[in-house]
């Protein structure tokens, strides 16, 4: 699908809505916080799309069969503001044995030992912004930017699953076995993606995330 730049609906606070083929819009914002907040709005204001996709700085609006769709999906876009606060999501914790394979490494980067690290990553209170990469990964946002971890300058053949892996300001569980450049921190046997269950993806956007040491 392609965007129609000549048709954009760009607001004064800097998001932008944009045709992105004959059947969805996307919205751009300025952030992946932005993003999940928009996309929460819209689905609690029944927009009348197929999916509505976060990203890290874009909301796709997908499956908008006519034009009182996407006459609708543009009032609920002007309906809300990037200083809208995030509505309060399911909180899942997650049992996490901080093991890491660059453990030893982020704590000389944070200035600290192993029970730093734990310690900080423990204290925080993630949020699911996004999903991709797998079925049942999530981007989560919450590591403040004091703490970016640069990404391996090299990635890893194999990653294991169940992974726990920090990346610039975000957190990551990998769900399966892959290839991966995040530093990897500890595990969990917690599965994040089960076909089976009413919704396949543990860790869907909006929840808060807590790891907890085991």
């Amino acid at each position: 699908m392609a965007r129609n730049d000549d048709d954009a609906d760009a607001r004064a606070d800097g998001v932008r809505l944009v045709p992105f083929g004959p059947g969805a819009l996307l919205a751009e914002v300025g952030s992946a916080d932005a993003a999940l907040g928009l996309a929460l709005h819209a689905r609690a204001a029944r927009a009348p799309a197929r999916e509505v996709v976060p990203a890290a700085t874009t909301v796709l609006f997908d499956g908008l069969d006519d034009a009182r769709a996407h006459a609708v999906v543009h009032e609920i876009v002007s309906a809300w503001s990037p200083r809208s606060a995030l509505p309060p999501g399911e909180t899942v914790e997650i049992p996490t044995a901080y093991d890491g394979a660059d453990l030893d490494g982020l704590a000389d980067l944070w200035g600290t030992d192993r029970h730093g690290v734990i310690e900080r990553h423990g204290a925080i209170e993630f949020v699911s912004a996004f999903c991709g990469f797998a079925p049942g990964f999530a981007y989560l946002s919450g590591l403040p930017e004091g703490l970016a971890v640069p990404r391996l300058a090299t990635p890893r053949p194999r990653v294991p699953a169940g992974s726990v892996a920090l990346a610039d300001t975000w957190c990551g569980v990998y769900p399966t076995a892959s290839p991966g450049g995040w530093r990897l921190i500890g595990r969990t046997d917690v599965a994040l993606w089960d076909a089976a269950r009413e919704r396949p993806a543990l860790l869907a956007p909006g929840t808060r995330v807590r790891f907890v040491p085991r």
